[in-house]
């Protein structure tokens, strides 16, 4: 396999990129021992360090697309290394040269999309807003409380446009003056960012700060843990400030609020799972319990791997775009760690754990596996 060890410049590259840390990784291989690829196959993110400190990263190979980003090397890295930037610095390298593995191929089709049309499921720019059609959503204005950013996935996937509905619904019935932004929106740049392409990312970013700034927007909504970490600590770089809440956090503010009453009963076991981007990377733990400890006769109960342990879905780092085998797939270890608890329904608050975690059921024999609900689907049921 070629590598570039003949471009000597190579780790200084890496550095300009977002890989400076590399330098303090000591080779303790903690990060090798959480991360969730080592459930699967055998894969080693202490070695894509070393590599990289080298300058000798093989930006042909598969390895550098497999990191989901999902943090937990992070928060159990006694030195602080950084690895999720340290491999996005890679993967802007591999970017550069339009080197892809046969697993990350898909991201060309992607970063196609969203240069045509904003959004990387081949949706119409038009059309982005039609799942709101007869449910009450006006286009938003600078006199409304809230912009709701229902996000790519939400406004095409047949699937998870019903969260975007029971959103929506939530919203009316709780008395929020909210509105969408439907065309003007484009996907917020997180996952094409996280495989390496930042030109593409800055350019999705600005035009989406260029239309919130124009439309008066000052407090934003999202369904997405990918958007709000985008919104909330990444487009501060372009010296702008909206205040960013996640739909899981509303929730719990509307109910504590009073606005909004759940006066229905769910009468089935439930349990929880914390998507990275909402929990490891941003601390937003207790917000969706509080949420569903409030609706009457539901039974929560947590799986082992719960909070800042919580085992990543697979979609993270832009792998929800990209091909995993089947016996390699995050998602259905996670279903099974679901089903173990008893649960009847399995619940998130992130539409790239809805689509991996459904994807997973498919495969499962008849009869055996879980309902797979968004937060706001729970809620919905119940007001």
């Amino acid at each position: 396999m070629e590598k570039l060890t003949d471009y000597k410049e190579i780790a200084d590259i890496i550095k300009e990129k977002g890989g400076d840390s590399f330098k303090y990784c000591y080779q303790c291989g903690k990060c090798d021992v959480v991360c969730p690829w080592n459930q699967v196959r055998d894969f080693s993110m202490r070695k894509l360090v070393r590599q990289g400190n080298f300058g000798m990263s093989e930006i042909e190979g598969e390895d550098i697309w497999l990191c989901t980003t999902c943090g937990q090397c992070t928060v159990a890295c006694p030195r602080e290394v950084k690895q999720v930037e340290a491999g996005i610095a890679i993967r802007r390298i591999a970017t550069d040269y339009g080197i892809y593995s046969a697993s990350a191929d898909p991201v060309r089709a992607i970063r196609s999309n969203l240069s045509s049309d904003g959004n990387p499921l081949e949706g119409e720019r038009d059309k982005r807003g039609d799942w709101a059609e007869g449910h009450s959503v006006k286009p938003f204005d600078k006199k409304m409380e809230i912009l709701y950013f229902p996000g790519c996935y939400l406004s095409y996937d047949p699937r998870l446009k019903k969260v975007a509905v029971a959103t929506a619904n939530i919203l009316n019935k709780a008395g929020v003056s909210f509105g969408i932004l439907g065309s003007k929106e484009n996907c917020c740049g997180e996952s094409i960012r996280k495989t390496g392409d930042e030109e593409l990312y800055l350019q999705l970013a600005k035009e989406n700060i260029k239309t919130f700034i124009d439309h008066g927007v000052k407090r934003i909504l999202v369904s997405s843990p990918h958007c709000y970490e985008t919104f909330k600590n990444e487009y501060p770089e372009f010296m702008v400030n909206f205040e960013i809440v996640h739909i899981a956090q509303y929730l719990d503010e509307l109910i504590r609020d009073g606005r909004l009453k759940l006066p229905g009963e769910y009468k089935k076991k439930i349990t929880y799972h914390d998507p990275c981007y909402l929990g490891r990377h941003n601390g937003i733990y207790e917000e969706p319990r509080n949420v569903l400890q409030n609706v009457k006769a539901l039974e929560l109960n947590e799986m082992a791997e719960s909070r800042q342990e919580s085992f990543c879905c697979g979609g993270g780092g832009g792998r929800i775009w990209m091909d995993t085998p089947k016996g390699e797939r995050f998602s259905d270890i996670r279903v099974q760690q679901a089903m173990e608890t008893g649960a009847e329904v399995l619940v998130t608050a992130c539409p790239y754990c809805i689509a991996n975690f459904e994807d997973s059921l498919i495969s499962r024999k008849e009869g055996e596996g879980i309902e797979v609900k968004d937060i706001t689907e729970i809620i919905a049921d119940v007001i």
